[in-house]
Formats: structure tokens, sequence, C-alpha cells
């Protein structure tokens, strides 16, 4: 790792992300009754568990308004979810102050122009590989991975990798699944 993205990564205490495009491919669906259909990827929901059990904070700022956001990351354990935000840098200005962080304790990660003010803000700007050429031009670090595909994951994995936790991490999670289906099959 870049030893100047290894120095921002280190500093980081609270990851920012945004959902479309970034946990998501990007498109927005809708079924024959009118309700949006998103799909997560799963490697990113044990990306962002595995994060926050290493001791980073974890928030969502997105500019759309979804049921189906609130209740995945109800599932992930994500406290701070802000939805309908048309301008994120005000939500990122309110979550420093009531973390008691600075910008370079902060990783933000977008892929199109809402994202771009509070990125550029970040500590640690990151876009996503399917990011417009604007968001990766301002971005520290881009993901080999689009948004949708496993992007958050490796966001997360290089988080930790940085702090040296990631192994860590990896292993306790592997002890925790062994303890608990060795509890189902007694």
């Amino acid at each position: 790792m870049e030893q100047e993205l290894q120095a921002k990564a280190q500093k980081i205490k609270l990851a920012i992300f945004d959902i479309d495009g970034v946990f998501t491919d990007g498109k927005i669906t809708y079924n024959e009754h009118g309700a949006e259909i998103k799909s997560f990827h799963v490697h990113d929901g044990i990306g962002i568990k595995l994060l926050m059990q290493s001791g980073i904070e974890i928030a969502i700022i997105t500019s759309r308004q979804s049921p189906i956001v609130s209740q995945r990351m109800q599932e992930l354990g994500v406290k701070h979810v802000y939805q309908d935000c048309r301008d994120k840098l005000i939500v990122f200005k309110a979550l420093l102050k009531k973390n008691k962080l600075t910008p370079d304790q902060v990783a933000f990660v977008g892929d199109d122009l809402p994202d771009l003010a509070a990125m550029q803000q970040a500590g640690l700007g990151i876009a996503v590989a399917n990011s417009v050429d604007i968001v990766r031009e301002h971005a520290d670090w881009q993901t080999q991975t689009k948004g949708g595909k496993g992007a958050v994951r490796e966001v997360c994995e290089m988080i930790m990798q940085a702090q040296n936790t990631l192994t860590t991490m990896q292993a306790k999670f592997l002890l925790a699944n062994a303890n608990h289906n060795e509890k189902i099959l007694h």
C-alpha cells in the first residue's frame, strides 16, 4: 500500500458511504407495484461488520429515501443513517461535530457529483471503480471493484489493513462462526 494512502487510512475513525452506486450498482429498479428494489452484496455487509468490530464508526449519507436502505443498515448495525440528503456536506460536518472528529479522521466513499463536496473535505476521499470521472479525479484512492460488486468490502479491508486489524478481525469472525455452528450441532 502506498505510504501516503496508508498514513491517511491509519487515522480513520469514521467511514461514510453513499448508497446508490457504492453499496449498489447504481441502478434504480421498480417492481410492478412501483416499489423500489435494491440489491446489496453480502461481501460488503461482512466488510462493514468487520470494520465496525475493529472500532471504526460507520455512517450512510444518501440523496435518496428508501425503506430498503433502513432495513439493510439496521441488519448490519449501522446507527448513523441519513437519507434524503440534498447537501451531504452539511450532514458530514454534523457527524464530525457529533463524534468529536476532525476531517482527517474521516473517510468518505462516493461515486457521483452529490458526493464530491464531502469527499473533498474528508481526510480520505475514496471513489468506487464505477465513479464518474470528476469524482475519480478528486479521490485519494479508487477501488478496483465496482459499487454493488464488493467495493465497500474493498474499502473496509484497505482501512483495516492500514490499521493492522484485518487479520485479527478475520480470525475473530471465523472463531465466532465456528462457535455458533458448534452450538447448532449439539
